[in-house]
Order: C-alpha cells, then structure tokens, then sequence
C-alpha cells in the first residue's frame, strides 16, 4: 500500500472529532408550497437512535399496504427535514449526515447517468430474476436508501407488472412516480423484518456511512428476498487512490497536500465517528461469499478517475469530467458532516477549496474505486 508523507510546508492539526459533539445548527422556515408523493408510510420517529440492534414495533413501522398519495405540506417537510450549515438534512437519523434537498438530488442523478454509462444499468441476471414464471407472484423489488430514487424509478418502468418499494430516511420527492411504486420512509438500522420474504430484489447503492451494522444488513436483505432472488449492492470505501491504483493514506494530524485525499480522510472519520460503517465497503465480497443464504456471487471493482488525466482513453477522459463535477458538489454536500463533527468552519473552507482546486487545475492523477456485488439467494 502506497503511503503519501506530508509535505514539508503541511501544518501539524488537532482533530477536535468527538462522535458525541456538536455544533449550533440554523433553522429555516419552510416554505408551503405543496406537492404530491407517493407513499405508504409517513415519518415515524425511529424507537432507537443509538443501538444497530432491530426495534420492530409494528404500530411504528410501515405495513407496506398499498400505494397512495401523501400531499407534503409545510407541516410534514418540517418532519422529515431540518436545515444545518446551509443545507436540508434528514430528520430521523443522526448517523447520516449528507443532504437530502435538491442541490444533493441534483447530484445523484447525475452520478446515477454516469454509473449506467459505466457498469450499465441492471446485473445481466435481473431480467431472468423478474420474469413472471411463478403463478400468483408478482414480482417485487426494494430500494434501500434510494436517494433521488432514479434507479428504482427506472426498475417500475422497465417491469411496469411489478411492485417497487424505495426507502429512505426522507420521502422520496418526484412528481413523476409510476404507479406501481411507493416511497417509504425509515431507518434501515432499525430492520428489515416487516420486509422478509417480500422481495424478488433488493438494491442499495452507497449508503454505508449512514448504516451502523453492514454486515447485520446483509442478513437482513437475505432473509427479505425470495429464494432465487437478487441482491444488488455497490459501495465506496471513503479513499483516493494513486494511478497504481494504491490506497493514498493521508493522516488528519496535519493539513496540506494531497487535498482531496485528505478531505475524504476527514470525511471518513466523520463519517465512521457518526456510526457509520465506512469501510463495508472493503468486506461486502467476504461477507456475501461467506453467507450460507447467496450463490453466484460476482464482484467487480470499478476505477474511475477523479478528474480528466485518463488523455489516454476518450471514455475515460469523459467519466473523468463527470466525477470531477460530481467530487465537487460532494465537497459541498459533506459540509454538514463536517461542521457537526467539529471541524472549525475556516478549516472545512481550506480543504475543500484547496481539493476543488487540485480537481480543476492540477489534474493529480487519483482514482475512486467503487466495489459492486450482486448474487443469487439459493432456492434450498
């Protein structure tokens, strides 16, 4: 593994990171306007927030009873957010703390185009998976943490004959929603059990920092699927890598160069100090194989450069700009993260300006690497 020292002109820094600490947040007034959304439960508070342990309340938790609509007035947008550092945040998870307002659905859907230009938009299984060969299924498909809820948008139009299901720790803010989708809002750390043995496939992409027990979640999604049923997952490990595709280890006891890896090395102990279980993303070929319940496990790691240094490939050069204008609203997006960690503001200023201004113009050559899975859950 490839270790960069600091440079000589970095700084000594004292990490004020305490899992327990705050800062005074702001509070806006929401404006209200109202829209329509399709849902099937509506905000809860979850019974625990500091144990990963299940708390299955029914009267809690949703049923999954048919799809209707929610208006989401001034009232019900002041449930499921709050508004800190500038940014709109969840209102029921004190693990997970990127945003959920618009300038952050913006982003996700634009990394959700650059991923299917990547790695496509299904596993090659999923049409096998949904076809209708079982008499009076019908086939059902779960979103975890759907973010945007471009993916599982995308799955209720491709099988308009199926029941889709996205969950999230805010409800989900499309007017366009197919008919044959729902939004549900909860905290995963809570459980799956009121889900098992309901779901032809079950995705999740990049939601580890706001899940404590990844390893607990993979045998939830096993019991929540059918025999035969898919599980779909691609995670990030909160890492810059080298063109050698080497781990860039920067430490948070000294600030300089290289920025962006030590902005996400910020970030990552952060996010870890939340709760959450940054490095799943490391263990999830290990986790998966090893689980009695899956077969035909197929992992793939992807490498895609931070910015547009691949001049040797014209797709390469293209995915470069896309990440690069994704990196950029994530620098903005992990503010709240930071901040609540901590982090002096004029601090949290010197490293995302000086990351956005090593992406833009020094073009270092790094990588990010996503680790995807999928598999099958055996029949006996």
């Amino acid at each position: 593994m490839l270790t960069h020292l600091a440079p000589s002109n970095s700084r000594l820094y004292a990490p004020p990171f305490d899992s327990n600490s705050s800062m005074d947040s702001s509070s806006d007034t929401e404006d209200s306007d109202a829209c329509s959304i399709s849902s099937s439960s509506i905000f809860s508070p979850p019974s625990s927030a500091s144990t990963s342990k299940t708390s299955y309340v029914p009267s809690a938790r949703s049923a999954s009873p048919v799809p209707s609509v929610w208006s989401l007035t001034s009232s019900m947008r002041a449930q499921a957010f709050k508004h800190e550092y500038g940014r709109g945040l969840n209102n029921y998870s004190e693990v997970y703390r990127l945003p959920a307002d618009d300038e952050e659905l913006d982003r996700l859907d634009a990394q959700h185009n650059m991923f299917m230009e990547v790695m496509g938009k299904y596993p090659h299984c999923m049409e096998e998976v949904m076809t209708d060969d079982i008499p009076g299924e019908t086939k059902a498909v779960l979103d975890l943490g759907c973010g945007s809820g471009r993916w599982i948008m995308d799955v209720a139009r491709d099988f308009p004959d199926c029941s889709a299901v996205a969950v999230d720790l805010v409800p989900m803010q499309s007017i366009y929603m197919p008919p044959n989708l729902r939004s549900e809002v909860d905290d995963i750390n809570l459980g799956l059990e009121h889900f098992y043995g309901d779901f032809n496939v079950v995705h999740a992409r990049l939601i580890s920092s706001g899940v404590k027990d990844y390893e607990g979640l993979i045998n939830h999604i096993s019991m929540v699927l059918r025999p035969g049923g898919l599980i779909d997952i691609l995670e990030f490990d909160f890492g810059i890598y080298d063109e050698n595709h080497q781990r860039i280890e920067v430490e948070t006891s000294k600030i300089g160069e290289p920025w962006l890896p030590r902005w996400m090395a910020f970030a990552n102990l952060a996010a870890r100090n939340r709760g959450g279980d940054v490095d799943a993303a490391t263990h999830l070929e290990t986790w998966v194989t090893n689980h009695a319940a899956f077969e035909n496990v197929i992992y793939e790691d992807f490498w895609l450069p931070t910015c547009d240094w691949r001049i040797d490939s014209e797709f390469m050069m293209r995915i470069g700009i896309s990440m690069r204008d994704d990196i950029l609203a994530f620098l903005k997006s992990g503010r709240p993260l930071l901040l609540s960690s901590g982090l002096p503001e004029d601090l949290v200023n010197e490293l995302e300006a000086n990351a956005a201004r090593e992406l833009q113009f020094t073009k270092a050559h790094h990588y990010v690497r996503l680790q995807c899975l999928h598999a099958r859950k055996r029949r006996n």
